[in-house]
């Protein structure tokens, strides 16, 4: 069930990854392990046929996001969120977001960050800005119901994204982050080629 009001969304793409992502690493019957550890109205927005282009409430997404890092690793939940984005970016940019992609050009990628942020979330905004030939920082400001975890996701979606763009050795640090009391995420990658 889409929401139309303003507060903090996600597009249904996302809520898609996530779920192909449990039926890839376990079938149904891994989807049917993380929906039961959601409330029934998440259960019922996620049985029923979720439109890529809608868009969802953001807490849905971090509800099922939390229950996926229960159930795939629940000993290291971090990595889980960052598989979470790779899978994102993987079926994202081999799908509907494959124009973003210019082999051995990561920055091409990267440049349009603002644009990609969009395709994603409701709230707030991504800007990019190149600091040498293999690095860039982005920076997400007003963005709503910031999470380490969403944070992570993130983190995850842009190191498969710069490896699908040719970048090897993909690094992402994390130094500024909302839900760590700053006033804006800030994402430092570097890469070799």
């Amino acid at each position: 069930m889409a929401t139309d009001g303003a507060a903090a969304r996600i597009k249904g793409s996302v809520l898609i990854t996530r779920l192909n992502l449990l039926k890839n690493q376990g079938g149904v019957d891994r989807l049917q392990q993380v929906l039961q550890r959601l409330p029934a109205a998440d259960r019922k927005v996620l049985e029923g046929v979720i439109m890529p282009i809608s868009w969802y409430p953001l807490e849905l997404n971090l509800r099922l996001d939390a229950a996926i890092a229960d159930v795939l690793s629940p000993r290291d939940r971090s990595k889980a969120f960052v598989e979470m984005g790779r899978a994102s970016a993987e079926q994202n940019l081999n799908g509907p977001h494959h124009v973003f992609i210019r082999k051995g050009d990561p920055h091409f990628l990267l440049s349009h960050s603002p644009e990609i942020y969009r395709l994603y979330y409701a709230v707030g905004s991504r800007s990019y800005e190149k600091t040498g030939p293999k690095s860039a920082v982005l920076r997400t400001v007003g963005a709503e119901s910031v999470t380490e975890a969403d944070c992570l996701t993130i983190v995850g979606w842009y190191q498969r994204a710069i490896e699908m763009s040719g970048g090897r050795n993909v690094r992402i640090e994390h130094p500024k982050c909302r839900a760590r009391a700053h006033g804006h995420c800030e994402y430092h990658c570097t890469w070799d080629v």
